[in-house]
């Protein structure tokens, strides 16, 4: 058995890892477990994510597992500036490897979904009703238009007015729908199969975890 650690920017990818991911991954003989994104003292707990933050983070965390990987949205990156997804995990990749003793890159995989964690719900929009609160017909249709206005949930884009989080946001009645509680409720009603047939970009991020354990 390995044991990976995965960095999350937030409690709702932690919740995620710990009630969907790790539990998919066991059949790999891979133990995976999150761990919360914060600076070396415990303060700052989740969120406010850089390329610096992260890779002083990894090489806090490198070993204190066998491999260690990241799970953070590209949307929500402070220092994003013009790079594409690829160009954020090549530098987070890099500055692990300037500043962590013993590195080898073998084990290490910064990972950036796009274009955020709640994108991926778009899988499924009929998995919502578990906001039960604000669940409607209308919000149902509202939900899968968005799904079929593109080929992968992962292609839903990253503008402050039309991220993945804030049409959710805006398609529930007001105060119904909380990320961190029912997020990992609906991404465990679509099971992490159905997410990676939709989601090639979120399959191959997970198969080579697999691949850690095989």
């Amino acid at each position: 058995m390995i044991r990976i650690c995965i960095v999350c920017e937030g409690q709702t990818e932690v919740e995620f890892v710990k009630s969907c991911l790790a539990p998919y991954l066991l059949c790999s003989q891979v133990l995976a477990f999150p761990s919360l994104l914060q600076a070396p003292s415990g303060n700052h707990r989740g969120g406010r994510v850089t390329v610096e933050r992260l890779v002083k983070f990894i090489s806090h965390q490198y070993h204190q597992a066998d491999r260690i990987t990241t799970l953070v949205d590209f949307y929500g990156f402070q220092d994003r500036g013009s790079r594409s997804r690829a160009q954020l995990e090549a530098d987070i990749r890099a500055g692990v490897e300037g500043s962590t003793t013993g590195y080898d890159r073998r084990f290490v995989l910064p990972y950036v979904q796009m274009h955020e964690f709640e994108g991926l719900l778009f899988t499924n929009p009929g998995a919502f009703e578990w906001v039960s609160d604000g669940w409607s017909e209308d919000v149902k249709n509202a939900l899968t238009a968005v799904a079929q206005g593109v080929a992968s949930p992962e292609d839903i884009n990253d503008s402050p007015e039309s991220a993945p989080s804030k049409r959710i946001l805006r398609i529930f009645p007001e105060g119904t729908y909380s990320k961190t509680e029912h997020g990992p409720l609906i991404a465990e009603a679509i099971g992490i199969d159905a997410i990676r047939r939709k989601c090639p970009q979120f399959d191959a991020w997970v198969a080579h975890l697999q691949a850690w354990g095989y």
